[in-house]
């Protein structure tokens, strides 16, 4: 008797709610290299104040006409007078304006200690560990600088260190540090301070620029990414990063775009840019980073580039075009070049004579959206296939990805990956599981961005979006990864987004992780995204049946190493009961020995990881099953659950709990 026979005949001795799924062991799909991946855009204070690690606000003084230069977030200490000049000697040509430092009119300050403090990206996290720090400096000064960490609240030093002068009259000097604090600080609640004494002065004022402070960074980068966002990052298995993401690419209007060219060489090169969330942005994490931070967790890069679209709607003329596309095929002689050309030669100047191996390119993004109709037509019409032809006659490998995909009333030329951004309500990923099941090979489709938003029967985009991922929101999500997993390779990936938020100011509510200075919590929807992703299937495998029940969305597969795979998610069953689940896979013999994970909500429907309580509704539950007669394993999934059962093989699946789970930084 077959394995399929004898789970077939089981049935009728099963209860009629009960699910049974045979998963044959050959004739599926392989699936894409980079089935889930990371998408990256400077919101939220996702960039500056987040991943990025610097700790320092407004470093720089760098400001545009829509944010100007100011001293904010810096303020004086014992009566100095601090303001913003332009010397006739700049620090460089991208940062043209410094804080002025004079002793000010008080006593204390035209003798004694003076100098200026900072309050950082909403505080400082403050540990007993090594700080590195530096300041370039413009004035003749005879004595010692004193850079330290201290409570804003009571004044309590944390640690300091004195740095000697090396300050002149006629040029810009950097001074480095090293600040390794003495004992840790009760919260972040904390500023850094630089001071001096005014009694060493011999010119009237100093003048101070990049003014910065570096905690550890992930795998200790220099001007690298903070370690907890990181390893929270890492733990969602990913495979892929598409950076600039978002709308930060396209810039607020077209004198403002992301420009590749000012994100890199030394942070004394770049002048920085208005963002298109409200506030100026660094450019401190540049192209260059971004590599950096691909090469570092071995991830694909998907670079996108301008399309000649701004946010507010602005485009490029055809005839204007030329330039833009010029620009594109720079950046990517930077990346792909060798040493021996121009750009290839910048890029081995600043540490990186090997060529990236870059394999997909975005031109635009979501360039159905801004100023359209016009806009988008004018991206159908000549913008994209200008874009395209110049770069595939330049670098005929690489894959070229539309912003639009075939669902954004755009025909995706043969060749050609269109990208699809799908933010719903978790019943709009229930009713829409099936939706690539029709695309072919001539339809390959990237899932640039995807999430639960906004929660069933509500008012959609006339809504806020909802304040946190909450547990079936995160369902929703499970039930989509599988419909990608099962669609692959049609679908070459699929990332959650955006993914980082800052407490403390942000535009967008629904990310996969919230963090503040001192801490990062895991959503509802990171414990998803974590284990749909810790198994890597590399072809999928025919199931009988085919497709999910009323209420389970399943996707059945096998590994590199050989181990068999299934996962799913259960949604909207009955008067919520659970469901008894058997899956036998051919060639699998009783006795068989596996491994099910399963993920529930302990709060229900509603339940959300709270950063101000640091909860956690998530419960997961890993338990080994043993197959029964006919290879078959049996479970029961509560409603809105998600499972994963893994069978034999011996590669590589990451799991909650190694490495970045015991970070003390992350939370929930």
């Amino acid at each position: 008797m077959t394995m399929r026979s004898l789970l077939l005949g089981s049935l009728a001795l099963a209860s009629v709610s009960a699910v049974d799924i045979s998963v044959a062991s050959s004739g599926g799909n392989t699936t894409s290299k980079i089935p889930f991946g990371l998408m990256h855009e400077d919101i939220n204070n996702a960039g500056d104040g987040g991943i990025y690690a610097e700790l320092i606000r407004n470093r720089a003084f760098q400001g545009s006409s829509r944010y100007p230069v100011s001293t904010s977030h810096w303020t004086p200490i014992n009566g100095a007078a601090l303001s913003i000049a332009k010397l006739s000697t700049p620090l460089s040509q991208a940062l043209p304006s410094n804080l002025h430092v004079t002793p000010g009119n008080s006593s204390n300050s035209s003798s004694g200690t003076i100098g200026f403090a900072n309050d950082g990206f909403w505080g400082f996290d403050v540990r007993k560990q090594e700080y590195k720090g530096s300041f370039y400096v413009f004035g003749a000064y005879e004595g010692k600088f004193t850079a330290s960490l201290q409570s804003a609240l009571t004044n309590e030093t944390f640690g300091s260190v004195d740095i000697p002068s090396e300050s002149s009259n006629s040029e810009w000097i950097q001074h480095n540090f090293t600040l390794v604090p003495t004992k840790d600080a009760p919260n972040s609640n904390n500023t850094f301070a630089l001071t001096f004494s005014s009694s060493g002065l011999t010119s009237t004022a100093l003048d101070f620029n990049l003014i910065s402070l570096f905690p550890p960074t992930y795998k200790n980068r220099t001007n690298g990414l903070r370690p907890d966002i990181a390893e929270a990052l890492v733990g969602l298995n990913p495979k892929f990063l598409r950076f600039p993401g978002g709308n930060a690419l396209e810039g607020p209007d077209l004198k403002n775009p992301w420009r590749w060219n000012e994100t890199i060489g030394p942070l004394k090169d770049r002048p920085g840019r208005p963002g298109t969330w409200g506030y100026q942005t660094s450019d401190g994490l540049g192209l260059v980073e971004y590599f950096e931070w691909c090469d570092d967790m071995e991830l694909e890069p998907i670079l996108a580039i301008h399309s000649g679209l701004a946010l507010d709607g602005a485009y490029i003329s055809e005839l204007a075009l030329t330039p833009w596309i010029q620009d594109a095929l720079n950046e990517l002689e930077f990346v792909l070049g060798p040493a021996t050309t121009p750009y290839g030669r910048l890029r081995a100047s600043l540490g990186h004579p090997t060529p990236w191996a870059l394999k997909y390119v975005e031109i635009g993004n979501e360039d159905w959206l801004a100023g359209a109709p016009s806009a988008y037509d004018a991206y159908r019409n000549y913008r994209f296939p200008l874009f395209r032809s110049a770069i595939e006659a330049a670098y005929p490998d690489i894959q070229i990805i539309a912003s639009p995909s075939v669902f954004d009333n755009m025909t995706i030329p043969v060749g050609v990956v269109g990208d699809y951004h799908p933010y719903r309500e978790p019943d709009a990923f229930y009713n829409e599981f099936g939706k690539f099941d029709n695309l072919t090979t001539e339809n390959l489709t990237l899932v640039g961005e995807f999430a639960s938003v906004h929660t069933n029967g509500g008012a959609g985009w006339d809504a806020d979006l909802h304040p946190f991922p909450w547990w079936i929101g995160s369902i929703g999500e499970a039930i989509f990864m599988i419909a990608t997993t099962r669609a692959s390779p049609t679908i070459i990936g699929a990332t959650y987004a955006p993914i980082l938020r800052n407490m403390n100011r942000w535009q967008w509510s629904s990310c996969i992780l919230e963090f503040s200075a001192s801490k990062t919590t895991l959503s509802t929807s990171w414990y998803v995204f974590n284990l749909i992703a810790r198994t890597d299937i590399t072809a999928t495998l025919p199931t009988t049946p085919s497709g999910n029940t009323s209420s389970l969305f399943f996707v059945a597969g096998e590994t590199a190493d050989g181990a068999r795979v299934f996962k799913a998610a259960n949604y909207n069953t009955t008067d919520s009961v659970d469901t008894p689940v058997r899956v036998g896979f051919e060639g699998v013999e009783g006795g068989r020995k596996g491994t099910l994970t399963v993920l529930t909500g302990k709060e229900g429907p509603w339940g959300f990881n709270d950063p101000a309580v640091g909860n956690n509704v998530v419960v997961e539950r890993v338990t080994d099953l043993v197959a029964g007669e006919g290879g078959v394993f049996e479970w029961v999934m509560p409603e809105l659950s998600v499972a994963e059962l893994v069978v034999g093989g011996e590669g590589k699946r990451r799991r909650r709990g190694v490495g970045y789970d015991a970070y003390s930084r992350i939370c929930a």
